[in-house]
């Protein structure tokens, strides 16, 4: 076992894992920690044709982690704190919950385009149950595809199919270029070659060029972390939606680190816990507790830290958003854990229960067989 200034951190293998994972080592070393970085492939990152919300009724890019704690082969395992399941194993805590991120999510598009302003019947592409109940219920016309893959994964398949189209148009306007030499009257449509264009394409963009189109999205939904940790906001044309109006899944943005419980846990939480992220996302996952939901649940939790107060927002579909549970209340952050679970029994009362539980029978998968 590691010395208490030594740290093996369990981390899974995809490049904003390792980002995280590297944000969380870096915090740490501040502190005077040595910290080596163990990866780790998940059931999730092994099973790539499922969706994610299926993978996520077992954990499925989190139990492996937590497991090898469990046997003492790392100190720590870093997670995306969306994808932890409501239930943990008695002898983990979560020791430390660094400052959150970004918790909404945004809209991404070829230009930039609104939810309003996508066309009548615009594809978006979403694997989250919650994503399209909310996109549904904002916009029934739009039609809702499976999309899967890490960060740069759907960019590109989102680009891929605009991208494809002005390359091809620009070959062809070279060609009558090339057919018009000589010409003193000819006027080229563009003022580069496609060579020079690709040149100064971005690699995220020359990588779609090479993709294969399955599914022409108009828009894809993702979290803003994300994008802004693997570095791609600020190459990709955006649309930030409100949590207040289109609540995150809990915990979004933020990161954990678990470790068994015991002084190693206490001395991580010492070093690197954020207290406002700790009871923003304390607040956001006992209410998706308390509601029966895991961490695929077509539920969506805002909880701000204003003052003595986190402001909450809780919005709860059906799989299709035609029906919701929507309500906000400020919580004292003194008793938040208490009032989280209070907030949940009337929300509860009020359907939102049935809702989950409705929208997890409809999305089992059928017998084998069958």
């Amino acid at each position: 076992m590691s010395t208490p200034e030594s740290l093996r951190l369990a981390t899974r293998g995809s490049d904003l894992a390792r980002r995280q994972a590297a944000m969380v080592a870096e915090a740490l070393e501040n502190h005077r920690y040595e910290v080596e970085l163990v990866t780790v492939e998940t059931t999730g990152d092994q099973i790539r044709d499922e969706l994610i919300h299926r993978l996520g009724k077992t954990g499925a890019f989190v139990r492996e982690l937590d497991e090898r704690v469990l046997e003492g082969d790392v100190d720590g395992a870093v997670h995306s704190m969306k994808d932890m399941p409501t239930d943990q194993p008695d002898e983990l805590v979560t020791a430390a919950v660094p400052e959150r991120g970004s918790p909404g999510d945004v809209l991404v598009t070829p230009s930039g385009t609104s939810i309003e302003e996508l066309p009548e019947g615009a594809t978006v592409g979403t694997s989250s149950l919650r994503r399209r109940a909310q996109l549904l219920s904002r916009r029934p016309d739009l039609a809702v595809e499976p999309l899967r893959g890490n960060v740069d994964t759907r960019i590109e398949k989102l680009l891929a199919p605009t991208l494809q189209a002005e390359h091809e148009k620009r070959v062809e306007a070279e060609k009558e270029r090339k057919g018009n030499t000589g010409d003193e009257s000819f006027e080229p449509e563009y003022d580069r070659r496609p060579e020079e264009w690709f040149d100064e394409l971005a690699e995220i963009e020359r990588r779609a060029l090479e993709r294969e189109v399955e599914i022409e999205y108009d828009a894809i939904v993702l979290a803003a972390a994300g994008i802004e940790r693997s570095g791609l906001d600020d190459r990709v044309a955006l649309s930030r939606l409100a949590p207040t109006s289109f609540p995150p899944a809990p915990g979004q943005g933020a990161l954990a680190v678990t470790a068994r419980d015991g002084e190693l846990a206490e001395a991580i939480q010492d070093a690197i816990d954020h207290p406002r992220s700790r009871v923003e996302t304390t607040v956001e996952r006992t209410l998706l507790a308390e509601l029966g939901g895991g961490c695929i649940a077509p539920i969506g939790v805002y909880a701000l830290v204003q003052g003595e107060y986190v402001d909450t927002t809780v919005a709860v579909f059906d799989s299709d958003g035609e029906e919701s549970v929507v309500a906000s209340r400020d919580l004292p952050v003194e008793s938040h854990p208490g009032a989280s679970r209070e907030f949940a029994r009337d929300l509860a009362d009020r359907g939102a229960a049935e809702l989950i539980e409705a929208a997890g029978r409809e999305d089992e998968p059928e017998p084998e067989g069958k």
